[in-house]
């Protein structure tokens, strides 16, 4: 990866992760986090392990990201693109649709 396509590869996570690392921790640990998305055998969930990671990239020095980092930026920004297409119609504050999203970093209603 170029210094340009990290340059844009941050940028983007920017644009898509809304929530602070303080915040996203907090909905991390509630029981409707945990209630969100995808889970394989059982365990945490996919989006929720991927918001523990993206806690640790917001807080990291850019200069210490890896190109695996940057490939988990460009997961969240191409996850969370596709899941704001798919708004479901009517009141989504308590929706597992934004729960999911959260999971990602990425509150709606913000």
């Amino acid at each position: 990866m170029t210094g340009e396509d990290r340059e844009t590869t941050a940028a983007e996570f920017g644009e898509a992760v809304n929530m602070t690392p303080k915040e996203l921790e907090r909905w991390l640990e509630t029981a409707e986090s945990r209630s969100a998305g995808q889970k394989d055998g059982g365990g945490e969930s996919t989006g929720h392990a991927s918001g523990r990671k993206t806690v640790e990239l917001l807080r990291a020095n850019r200069s210490d990201l890896t190109e695996q980092d940057y490939a988990h930026m460009n997961k969240v920004v191409g996850y969370v693109r596709r899941h704001l297409a798919q708004r479901p119609s009517g009141d989504v504050k308590e929706s597992r649709w934004r729960y999911s999203l959260m999971n990602w970093g990425h509150d709606p209603l913000k």
